[in-house]
């Protein structure tokens, strides 16, 4: 395999890319394309599942050709996708019975308000780790069976077959041959029983869904089986899946317990490697599989925050004192600090560990004296003090103190941030020089399984160090913006509960 390649598919929520690694780890060719955003009513968001599948094929081809390389060159495919969104279709057409419903969806909310109302949430958390939400893929797949015509019949009668988008991939990528999926993405469907890690019959029947619509599930590091589409004309095998957050977790090297990851993206996605063993949040985070290579399973907490890079954007689309995102880190270092300035960007609501839905975006302490360089930082500052909420309750579940904080994703760029968010949370920031780890998470997996690496070990050798962000704010001032930040939100949660009564 020494003239050979690994290739990742990272199929996103706005678009499919394809990363061609080699065996050191490093990005030898990629191709990237977005693709239709769908939204039928406010709340609802849709995926055409023929364009998720027709621009990863091309970009996965687009990736290999532009090396002057053929499918022969190519050693193993790793998928790793956006999580939850649901795709029903028929076995015999392979046609999609309706479209993606996009896991951002909320059309299924008052159905879930209606289970937690009849006391089921209790036994669904004990279960699968996850809350009951319109989020994840259950209850979008009873909405398909309730609302396409003869949809219902179809599924009992074993017709239908569901998949998250790793599923729709492998499907098509085997001309129908495989229909599979991994621990990591059966953990986001609120079907999958986390312990036993086989889907659950009690949760079937409380979502009325057939047992014969799901996939089998696999490890995350195995050999599904090999291509055979006409988008390589050699047969490759597809060996390695994982959910984005996983794959991001594992690309990151956080393979001891107590290791932990955040992506900032549009939002942030904080997840901890907790072992072996599934640690029950007594502080309102997710408990999931963070991936399985043979038999070794290993578990994780997880906390979403809604909005961390978007809130940049709302400085330059809502507020104009920005014309390019990263012009934010110049504006926020022309001023030393916040001067008291706090942004609660709650646009959406407050995700992990609040959970409060009516909260909306807040701006306290300013006064005339307040510049757009106050704000910028203020906005900064917002994303670090979320991820310190975060990272705050899943200490207090682990009972584990973190060693260090490993940082991706785009908003790991900005050095202001990365200073700051390590000066909160008093252990290092720690960036590496590839930060597309959640491609990079799924090669690895995907190499592991067809031998082209040898091991883990193999794998933590090659981690390269980008910088290290080491905390310098002395614990006083540390304390007093903390304090100012838990002072912000609450006020934030009282002006939503002020209005609601």
């Amino acid at each position: 395999m020494q003239d050979q390649y690994i290739l990742a598919l990272d199929q996103g929520t706005t678009s499919s890319r394809a990363m061609l690694f080699d065996r050191h780890g490093n990005v030898v060719s990629s191709a990237q394309k977005e693709f239709a955003q769908i939204y039928p009513r406010p709340g609802w968001v849709e995926h055409d599942p023929h364009e998720i599948w027709s621009t990863q094929a091309g970009v996965a081809a687009e990736a290999v050709t532009r090396t002057g390389l053929t499918g022969a060159s190519i050693a193993a495919i790793g998928i790793t996708n956006q999580r939850e969104t649901t795709i029903v279709w028929n076995r015999d057409t392979g046609q999609p019975v309706y479209n993606a419903i996009v896991w951002q969806d909320r059309r299924t909310a008052d159905f879930c308000d209606t289970l937690k109302a009849q006391g089921h949430e209790a036994a669904v958390r004990a279960k699968t780790g996850l809350p009951i939400d319109a989020y994840f893929s259950a209850t979008k797949i009873r909405w398909i069976l309730d609302n396409v015509p003869g949809a219902r019949d179809d599924a009992r009668q074993g017709k239908l077959a569901f998949g998250t988008v790793d599923s729709w991939l492998v499907w098509n990528f085997t001309q129908h041959a495989l229909h599979v999926t991994d621990v990591t993405n059966a953990s986001r469907t609120m079907l999958f029983n986390i312990h036993t890690r086989q889907w659950d019959d009690d949760l079937l029947a409380l979502f009325d869904i057939p047992r014969a619509m799901l996939p089998d599930v696999k490890a995350s590091s195995d050999i599904y089986g090999p291509t055979k589409t006409t988008v390589f004309a050699s047969k490759i095998p597809l060996a390695g899946i994982a959910g984005d957050q996983h794959a991001a977790l594992f690309g990151q090297m956080c393979t001891t317990s107590g290791m932990v990851k955040n992506t900032y993206g549009t939002g942030c996605f904080l997840m901890m490697n907790t072992g072996a063993t599934p640690i029950e949040s007594k502080n309102h985070l997710v408990t999931t599989i963070a991936w399985q290579i043979g038999d070794d399973v290993r578990y994780a907490l997880e906390g979403s925050i809604f909005i961390a890079g978007a809130v940049v954007q709302w400085l330059r689309d809502g507020l104009g004192i920005i014309r390019h995102a990263a012009d934010v880190e110049a504006l926020a270092a022309r001023v030393p600090h916040s001067d008291g300035v706090y942004l609660v960007p709650a646009f959406a609501g407050l995700g992990a560990p609040h959970w409060n839905a009516r909260a909306r975006g807040s701006l306290f302490g300013l006064t005339r004296g307040t510049t757009s360089a106050h704000l910028a930082r203020a906005a900064l500052d917002a994303i670090a003090y979320q991820s310190l909420d975060v990272l705050a309750a899943m200490e207090a579940d682990s009972g584990i103190r973190i060693g260090e904080l490993r940082v991706d994703g785009g908003a790991s760029a900005n050095d202001l941030l990365m200073q700051f968010q390590a000066d909160l949370l008093g252990v290092d920031a720690v960036r590496p020089r590839i930060t597309e780890t959640t491609a990079l998470g799924a090669a690895y997996l995907a190499g592991l399984a067809v031998g082209y690496w040898q091991g883990v070990d193999e794998l933590h050798s090659q981690w390269r160090l980008d910088r290290r962000f080491a905390p310098s704010m002395p614990a006083a001032q540390v304390d007093a913006c903390r304090a100012g930040w838990q002072r912000a939100v609450r006020a934030a949660k009282a002006w939503a509960d002020d209005a609601a009564q």
